[in-house]
């Protein structure tokens, strides 16, 4: 089923969406926001799942769905934390600096803990006060998690998924370098990230297989084809493996959201990316091309996102249909 939330008070109004997001259907009368579902899951999810069957088959009451008007299926959570499973992204990060990446790397998820008190929806715009922050896209898959016991396995970890979406973590990449040296990690270089107007359960989804979303993410950068690379390849680390690594010292609560990072592809010679204008998949943020261009060419040329960019992120089913809705964002100045 697909899940969604309307715009109403800090955490939405639940809303059940047709597999096509044509329709919606009230679910308040079942849980009042998503989060209250989360809350209660094994209660609360076949009474959803019974209301996404009448909303299929024109059983009861439906509204058309409109995305403008979607909050992020969680407008707020307990937990956001976002790994890097794509180490391909890493290491080009590293290797255009001159640096090599530890053996570590490859063992051992990268994770930090971003800021859930509040995102932004689907179609509101980016605030950028100062185009010298150099504001970034970043297209990624995420999960919600119901409750998770301290040291949960790989594979009770997998279990505990409840739902699967797409964000764009916005990054401030001048301001990373400055907070990174402090050794204390992000807070003012990630601002509000937004997500897919529906999150979707694992069953619906064919292309979900052992915690990992296989087929393009779809990124366009001002109408134009940007970034087209498969979720399924060349991610290091899968949900589960994430999901169990922050689960090692602590309990996670129904709720939390976890993100793969930014999707990479290597090229099919093993080396970095392509752009899409040169038969590559392209990038899912811009400043994976930017470390390209100094790796192949001796100097980043490609800009940062300035007032009046237009992204777009979704992925497509086998009919061509966005899966998961739609991310559309302007960005606008101060």
């Amino acid at each position: 089923m697909k899940l969604g939330s309307l715009k109403h008070g800090r955490d939405g109004k639940l809303v059940v969406v047709s597999h096509d997001l044509a329709w919606y259907a009230d679910a308040t009368h079942v849980a009042p926001t998503l989060q209250a579902a989360l809350d209660d899951w094994d209660a609360v999810a076949p009474k959803l799942e019974a209301l996404s069957r009448d909303l299929a088959h024109d059983a009861i009451p439906k509204q058309r769905f409109h995305e403008r008007e979607a909050a992020s299926p969680l407008p707020r959570a307990y937990q956001w934390a976002d790994g890097s499973a794509y180490v391909n992204h890493v290491v080009l990060v590293r290797k255009a600096r001159g640096a090599e990446i530890p053996d570590s790397f490859w063992e051992d998820p990268l994770m930090y803990q971003g800021g859930s008190d509040s995102f932004i929806g689907p179609r509101d715009p980016i605030p950028l006060p100062d185009t010298d922050w150099g504001c970034d896209l970043e297209a990624e898959i995420v999960v919600v998690t119901g409750d998770v016991k301290q040291g949960a396995s790989r594979d009770d970890a997998l279990g505990a998924i409840r739902l699967i979406g797409l964000v764009n973590d916005v990054s401030l990449r001048n301001l990373i370098p400055g907070e990174l040296g402090k050794g204390f990690g992000f807070v003012q270089s990630k601002p509000a990230s937004a997500f897919s107007p529906v999150f979707v359960t694992p069953d619906e989804l064919p292309n979900w297989q052992d915690g990992k979303l296989s087929g393009p993410l779809m990124v366009d950068l001002n109408g134009k084809p940007f970034g087209r690379a498969d979720a399924g390849e060349d991610m290091t680390f899968d949900f589960g493996t994430l999901v169990a690594h922050l689960a090692r010292t602590r309990d996670l609560v129904a709720g939390s959201i976890i993100g793969s990072g930014t999707v990479s592809n290597r090229d099919e010679d093993g080396g970095p990316g392509k752009p899409i204008d040169q038969g590559g998949r392209g990038y899912s943020c811009l400043a994976e091309l930017r470390m390209v261009e100094k790796i192949l060419e001796g100097e980043m040329k490609t800009e940062f996102l300035k007032p009046g960019d237009t992204v777009r992120i979704w992925m497509e089913d086998e009919h061509g249909h966005a899966t998961f809705g739609t991310i559309e964002q302007e960005v606008v100045g101060a």
